[in-house]
């Protein structure tokens, strides 16, 4: 799997060429947050109004899909529920990035732009997040790219973090 990114704004992603866009949502978050929010305001309120009617819950293991165009250039949005944002650990963020692949699967779909969990609030650090993701994907040839929303502060971290690691493999 390859790694590109996108900064975290909607002219941004109106460029990305990929069919999918995935988006997390946390339980009792109140307007959506990050991404989710970003495509909540394009959709005129919609994932708020999916929410108030309890079709939306954020609830760890939920996803929901809900039609981007023609508001947004990609065909599908993916929300996946990760549960209270205070319980979001590594171990929800891997559950959660396990489901996004698998879903992904089923699909077909072997490229999206994707906010991963908890990286709108930064509850884990971007390094971290990018590390686990790879770790999810090792085994799965289906995924070709993953464009991460991160701000460029982010990416240039995971960017440099990566090349380490390379160089660190490349030494053993």
């Amino acid at each position: 799997m390859d790694l590109r990114f996108i900064a975290p704004h909607l002219r941004k992603l109106d460029l990305a060429g990929t069919e999918v866009l995935v988006a997390c949502t946390a339980e009792q978050e109140r307007p959506p947050h990050g991404v989710a929010g970003l495509v909540d305001w394009r959709l005129a309120g919609r994932i708020s109004r999916l929410m108030e009617e309890g079709i939306v819950t954020g609830e760890l293991g939920e996803v929901v899909l809900v039609p981007g165009k023609p508001k947004l250039p990609f065909d599908k949005v993916l929300l996946f529920g990760v549960g209270p944002e205070r319980e979001l650990d590594e171990r929800v963020f891997r559950h959660v990035v396990e489901k996004m692949l698998a879903t992904l699967e089923g699909l077909c779909a072997r490229s999206a732009v994707v906010q991963l969990p908890g990286r709108a609030a930064d509850l884990i650090e971007p390094e971290r997040a990018a590390d686990v993701l790879l770790e999810c994907a090792g085994g799965r040839p289906e995924h070709d790219v993953w464009t991460l929303v991160e701000p460029p502060e982010a990416q240039r971290s995971v960017t440099q973090h990566m090349v380490q690691e390379r160089r660190r493999v490349r030494e053993l």
